[in-house]
């Protein structure tokens, strides 16, 4: 019992501190990237290109899954293509800048590293094929008419963007402190009384099936990042494979089910259908990708 209150103390305290520093460094980014500004740099490009595009911005604009879909609703309405929202809208909660880093902190550089680049592959292959697929006309109409984003952007003082990071710091641990909680209380409940071998038979890499549990595990919970990682860590640490731990935070982050509920007052069900599909396919895939290149990063 000592072991796992002390696992839980640490673990918490690290989460929190990460927590805070990332949580300014990105807010302070996402200054610089309020709506209004995000929606003129994506109408710039076309194509392919501006699925990249939407997929990179997605990077610098920390929001969950559930926060994004206001800022989709807001570029479909402005008119921007379907697939380069679609794109913004994977990545966004998927690879922020502060996955990245947490990852980087847990896993490591090559992990980190690795995660990003195909999560925002499959932003941008999601995004591309909902483009080429012209599913418009499965977008609720009263999206369509809610008119270009009408915020302006000002330019804020550094001081006003210090102040919005201290302020997006204390909103965000209000906001994900129970999650992280419960995240590492679960943590260290696997880590000191769930048997290895458990794991191994259960999540381990050489299961073909983990892989599909861990992405349909994932889909129901809404979690953020912060309280899945301490799982995924005593995960790894328990025998469970790379990839099969990759693709339930992908699942958590990205297609958790409030979301996708929410998801479904805006688009209607083929499109919704269609944009699970593409991304549980993509995760799926990674997941198996990982766990087969997992000796070469770890």
């Amino acid at each position: 019992m000592s072991n796992a209150i002390e696992f839980f103390l640490y673990d918490t305290v690290k989460l929190f501190f990460l927590l805070s520093v990332v949580v300014f460094v990105t807010s302070y980014v996402q200054s610089y990237f309020p709506p209004e500004r995000s929606r003129k740099i994506l109408g710039r490009f076309k194509g392919v290109g501006g699925n990249i595009i939407g997929a990179l911005l997605g990077t610098v604009t920390p929001f969950c899954s559930c926060s994004s879909i206001p800022i989709f609703i807001g570029f479909t309405g402005a008119g921007l293509p379907l697939g380069v929202t679609f794109s913004f809208l994977i990545s966004s909660p998927m690879v922020d800048l502060g996955s990245l880093v947490l990852l980087m902190s847990i896993f490591g550089a090559k992990v980190a590293v690795i995660y990003v680049v195909f999560g925002l592959l499959i932003a941008v292959l999601g995004g591309t094929l909902i483009e080429k697929l012209h599913m418009e006309k499965y977008v609720r109409s009263f999206i369509k008419n809610t008119g270009k984003i009408t915020e302006e952007w000002n330019k804020m003082t550094i001081k006003e963007r210090w102040l919005y990071g201290k302020e997006q710091v204390i909103e965000t641990i209000k906001k994900v402190a129970p999650y992280i909680f419960i995240g590492v209380g679960i943590g260290a409940i696997i880590h000191n009384f769930i048997p290895q071998t458990w794991v191994e038979t259960i999540l381990g890499k050489e299961k073909w099936y983990s892989i599909l549990l861990a992405v349909i595990v994932g889909i129901p919970m809404y979690a953020d990042v912060f309280g899945t990682v301490p799982v995924a860590e005593t995960l790894l640490s328990k025998g469970a494979g790379l990839g099969t731990i990759l693709s339930f935070l992908m699942s958590v982050t990205t297609l958790s089910l409030p979301s996708l509920i929410m998801l479904k007052k805006v688009i209607k069900p083929k499109l919704l259908v269609t944009f699970v599909v593409i991304v549980t396919i993509g995760i799926v895939l990674v997941g198996y990708l990982f766990n087969g290149i997992s000796f070469l990063i770890i």
